[in-house]
């Protein structure tokens, strides 16, 4: 186990844990919550090695191997592919030290060398990494592109495939799903459910950490306090315990007005002067209770929209998606139809690369339609947060150099004061204070520049709001706060978002982006989330009859090329025979000569009934291992789905057990059906 006792940790001269004691026990899933800037990351740091402790005693086992999500951007020609498998290192020193055996002609070594990769995994160390790779949203054909060629968030996907393709004792992941979309997000969310070592996970996704976490540490005024349950229960545990502390804190404050009161009146008194020096006494010898300070001191909201036109927009029959420099076109969504109208609260689905973005930055005014119409409603003003702030901040220039600007542009109608006073003091609302408002953007971190971002926007009084993925960088109690300013926004809102708690608090409707279309979404988060589920299940079933059919094709090409002809038969003469029975037994063989169809027919009929034959055993089993992954697949779902409740340690462990022995018989039989087929495949086409 970890244990921390007596641990104080500094940064420079700041103290982030002074004299904290906790314990984390083996196979735990534990969520580090706390405020940014609270010493998460430090933590994380004396989990690692990074940083040690400048007081008391830390211990972790030292047999215990760790996993952690590199934070640096991978800078690498590699194949994708070859790069998460570089992410197993027991393979990669097994590999070196197979080289070297065979370096120095060491049989034995070469020999143990091999064992031990088996050992390891190595015949299928491919396949869980491209596995890894899928699972977090790429496609098949990304699978042996360098590293090098995504986008900065995809290679950070690759860093995390990376961290999980590592066998571990210890996994530590900081903002696992900053980088994700709510497809990959489920994905994930499925596999740490069914990680078995110990876990440590940093997140401002509420849900997230419900789903995977059964314990809660929590840094707040340099303590470490260890809660029982998921980020919810913890949630009630805190509240209950504030409630407490404050109710404590106010009995104080009565008994120590009443005792400062007869220290007041009687210390002059010498008949009452020792009784009132005893009272200081107490006083002084009184352990001061503190008082509450809310954890959600940011809170801002949206101002009334000017007005509200109806419907704000509305889309026909349009084409969104990319002109390059050339003039050639690249169109992501056709035959878009849709009409946005006041009041609604739409939330956009789909995954990465499907056209999220694409339409929202074409509504924002950022890209024109390749096609089709977009109508805008009379006095429409929209407030647009891109996924990347720096898509409009300017990383030079400082808070309040930002909102003049912004005062300047907007003009009188904005129906604000653009007085330096006027916009400090609001800049203030949004935690930016003294020196920070003179502060260069660029130097900022993506949380404060996600705050400027909302207070751009709200300076503005939209009534169009598209916001794309504004949570990255919010801590939860900013997070609390968009939910709240949302839920009061009088005008429309369009969002785009892997946070499904802001998605359940803020959206009452949605619309599905793939597959180039754009329509309604006939259910909830929940319907969402199994339709996923199925999408994965279908893609790893049309991948697997895929790899069957490629397999049968080339045993097939294989049995139908010519065999080679020795060289004496090439150059053989052709004897004809003189002897009539011999000419006609020759006739027979005669390739050219044309079969009685009754006699070819009966062949056909054998020849099908014979292959019947030797199939049917192979499909009757076939049958009963779809019959038996339906029930694995209904037990794991059932055991999943009792693990996302707080239960009993006891209970946790029995049903990780079965679950991993439901995973490891459905990877049986996954492999035994892909054989199967192939084995069916190529009975069916030799």
């Amino acid at each position: 186990m970890i244990t921390l006792k007596n641990v104080t940790l500094r940064r420079n001269v700041k103290v982030l844990l002074n004299s904290v004691n906790a314990t984390i026990n083996p196979g735990e899933n534990v969520g580090l919550v706390g405020r940014n800037g609270a010493g998460k990351s430090s933590l994380f740091a004396l989990l690692n090695g990074t940083l040690h402790e400048d007081g008391g005693d830390f211990y972790i086992p030292t047999q215990w191997r760790m996993a952690q999500v590199a934070q640096n951007m991978p800078e690498t020609d590699e194949p994708a592919t070859d790069f998460v498998v570089a992410g197993d290192t027991r393979l990669t020193d097994l590999n070196a030290q197979l080289a070297k055996a065979e370096a120095e002609d060491d049989g034995m070594a070469i020999a143990h060398a091999y064992t031990d990769l088996a050992d390891a995994g190595a015949h299928d160390a491919v396949p869980r990494a491209q596995a890894l790779i899928l699972g977090l949203g790429f496609k098949v054909s990304e699978l042996d592109k360098p590293v090098n060629s995504f986008s900065g968030g995809w290679r950070m996907r690759l860093q995390l495939a990376r961290a999980l393709m590592c066998p571990s004792d210890l996994l530590l992941l900081d903002e696992p799903t900053n980088h994700l979309d709510l497809d990959a997000l489920v994905w994930l969310e499925a596999w740490l459910k069914r990680y078995e070592g110990t876990m440590i996970v940093i997140s401002h996704d509420r849900e997230f950490l419900d789903a995977v976490t059964n314990v809660t540490m929590h840094i707040d005024n340099a303590q470490l306090t260890r809660y029982g349950g998921n980020y919810s229960k913890f949630e009630d545990l805190r509240a209950q315990q504030l409630e407490l502390q404050q109710a404590s804190f106010s009995k104080q404050q009565d008994k120590i007005a009443h005792l400062q009161k007869f220290i007041d009146r009687f210390k002059a008194k010498a008949s009452k002067a020792k009784q009132a020096q005893s009272r200081v006494k107490a006083l002084e010898r009184m352990e001061k209770i503190a008082p509450v300070l809310a954890d959600a001191d940011f809170t801002f909201e949206f101002k009334e929209p000017l007005n509200l036109p109806n419907p704000m927009l509305a889309i026909s029959d349009a084409a969104f998606g990319y002109r390059a420099e050339d003039g050639s076109e690249t169109a992501i969504l056709h035959n878009v139809s849709r009409s946005v109208l006041a009041g609604q609260r739409i939330g956009i689905l789909g995954a990465n690369g499907q056209g999220k973005s694409t339409l929202v930055k074409t509504i924002a005014r950022t890209m024109a339609p390749l096609a089709g119409t977009v109508t805008e409603g009379k006095g429409l003003s929209i407030g647009y947060f891109a996924q990347q702030e720096l898509d409009v901040l300017r990383p030079s220039e400082n808070p309040l150099e930002h909102m003049v600007r912004l005062a300047k542009e907007l003009g009188p109608s904005s129906r604000e004061s653009g007085r330096e006073q006027d916009l400090r003091s609001f800049l203030g609302t949004f935690n930016f204070t003294g020196d920070m408002v003179k502060q260069s953007v660029g130097s900022m971190s993506g949380g404060e520049k996600a705050r400027l971002v909302l207070a751009m926007i709200v300076w503005q009084r939209p009534n169009l709001l598209l916001l794309d993925e504004p949570t990255n960088h919010l801590d939860l109690a900013t997070r609390e706060a968009l939910s709240m300013a949302l839920n009061e926004f009088e005008g429309t809102v369009m969002l785009v978002s892997h946070d499904r708690a802001l998605l359940r608090a803020v959206c009452d409707e949605f619309w599905m982006v793939g597959r180039g279309a754009v329509g309604p979404f006939d259910g909830d988060l929940d319907d969402y989330q199994r339709y996923l589920l199925d999408e994965a299940k279908r893609q790893r079933e049309l991948a697997k009859t895929e790899a069957a059919a490629d397999s049968a094709a080339l045993k097939a090409a294989a049995a139908a090329a010519p065999a080679p002809v020795p060289v004496a038969e090439k150059t053989a003469p052709i004897l004809v025979a003189d002897n009539p029975a011999t000419a006609s037994a020759n006739s027979q063989n005669d390739p050219q000569k044309p079969v009685d169809a009754r006699d070819q027919r009966k062949q056909d009929a054998q020849a099908r009934q014979q292959l019947a034959q030797k199939l049917r055993p192979l499909k009757k089993e076939l049958e009963q291992i779809d019959q038996r992954m339906a029930v694995l697949t209904a037990e794991r779902s059932a055991l999943e789905q009792r693990l996302t409740q707080p239960l009993p340690p006891a209970e946790i462990a029995d049903c990780g057990r079965r679950l991993k022995v439901c995973n490891d018989e459905t990877a049986a039989l996954e492999e035994r059906w892909l054989e199967l087929s192939e084995q069916i495949e190529a009975q069916t086409t030799a």
